[in-house]
C-alpha cells in the first residue's frame, strides 16, 4: 500500500483496513445501548479507547492489544456509534454518555479501577473522565488528544465534518486536516476512501456524524484539568496536528509527563498508533507509577 493510501486507511480505521475477526467479542448493554468489547489477558486492567471514525480494531491491528495482554487484562471496546456496538443517531446519545460507558463497563466487569489509554477522540474522552470519575483510574494516557476546551468543543469545523460524513461517508476536510504534512490525500484517495467506507457494514455514517456533533458535550475547562490528580502520560508526535494542544495541556498540568515522538504523525504511515514507542512509553509510565 502506498504511503498516502495507507494514510487514508488509518484515518478511516476499519472502514479502510482488512477485516480482522474478533471472535472473543462480548456485549454489555447500558440504558438500551449495546457495547461490543474484548477482554483479554490477566493482571491489572487497562482500558483502550479508540479514535473517532474508527473502532477497537485500531488497537488490534498494530499489535497493541497482543503486546499489552502479556502482562495486563486488556479491555478494548467499540465506542457507541462504531464497530459492532449500537449506533444511535441522536447527538445527545454521545458526548458525556459516550464517556460514561467506560465506568459502566468497568462496573459490569466488577473492576473498581483500571489504567486507561485513549487516542485522539479516545484521549478527549479520557480527559473528560478524569474530571468526572478520577477515582476509577490508576493511571491515564492521552495519546494525541488533550481534551476539548469549551472553544474546541464548539469549533464550527465539527459541524462541517459531521455534515460531510453524513452526506458522503467520509469528511474530506477532516482527512486533510489530520493527514501528516507529507502525505496529504489526493482526489483519487478520497474516492477510494469513500468506496471502502461504504463497503464496511459496521460503519454507519449517520451515527458517526451524530458522534461528532456530540463533541460539544465533551468540554472540559482549564480549571478542571488543573485539578486532576490521576498520574497522566501525554504522548504525541512532532508532526501531529494536536501537538500544540498537548503542549498547552502540559502548561496547564505541570505534573503531566509529556513525551514527544520525533517524526510521528496523527495518522498515516508514521501514525502514532502503529509506532512501537507508544506501547513502550505506556509500559514505562505504568511501571514508574508502581515504583512510587
Amino acid at each position: 500500500m502506498q504511503p498516502i493510501a495507507r494514510s487514508i486507511a488509518v484515518l478511516l480505521g476499519l472502514a479502510a483496513l482488512p477485516a480482522l475477526a474478533v471472535e472473543d467479542g462480548k456485549f454489555a448493554e447500558f440504558n438500551g445501548v449495546k457495547i461490543h468489547y474484548i477482554d483479554r489477558g490477566a493482571g491489572e486492567p487497562i482500558a483502550l479507547l479508540h479514535g473517532g471514525t474508527s473502532n477497537l480494531e485500531s488497537w488490534v491491528a498494530p499489535g497493541v492489544v497482543a503486546n499489552l495482554q502479556k502482562d495486563f487484562r486488556v479491555i478494548a471496546f467499540d465506542a457507541r456509534g462504531s464497530g459492532k456496538s449500537d449506533k444511535p443517531r441522536d447527538p445527545q446519545a454521545y458526548g458525556r454518555q459516550q464517556a460514561l460507558d467506560v465506568p459502566r463497563l468497568l462496573d459490569a466487569l466488577k473492576l473498581p479501577r483500571a489504567h486507561i489509554v485513549g487516542f485522539s477522540l479516545g484521549a478527549s474522552t479520557v480527559a473528560q473522565l478524569l474530571t468526572l470519575h478520577p477515582e476509577r483510574f490508576l493511571t491515564a494516557t492521552q495519546a494525541a488528544g488533550a481534551g476539548r476546551s469549551p472553544a474546541a468543543a464548539n469549533d464550527p469545523r465539527i459541524e462541517v465534518e459531521a455534515a460531510e460524513i453524513a452526506q458522503g461517508c467520509i469528511s474530506r476536510s477532516r482527512l486533510y486536516r489530520q493527514a501528516p504534512p507529507n502525505a496529504k490525500p489526493t482526489e483519487d484517495d478520497y474516492r477510494k476512501a469513500e468506496a471502502r467506507c461504504r463497503a464496511d457494514p459496521n460503519f454507519d455514517q449517520h451515527s458517526v456524524a451524530a458522534s461528532l456533533r456530540g463533541y460539544r458535550d465533551q468540554a472540559v475547562t482549564p480549571e478542571q484539568m488543573r485539578a486532576v490528580k490521576v498520574p497522566t502520560l501525554g504522548i504525541v508526535g512532532t508532526l501531529d496536528h494536536t501537538l500544540k494542544e498537548m503542549q498547552e495541556l502540559k502548561r496547564q498540568r505541570p505534573d503531566l509527563k509529556l513525551v514527544l515522538l520525533e517524526g510521528v504523525s496523527h495518522t498515516g504511515p508514521t501514525g502514532i498508533q502503529g509506532r512501537p514507542e507508544l506501547v513502550t512509553e505506556i509500559r514505562a509510565f505504568i511501571a514508574s507509577q508502581r515504583s512510587q
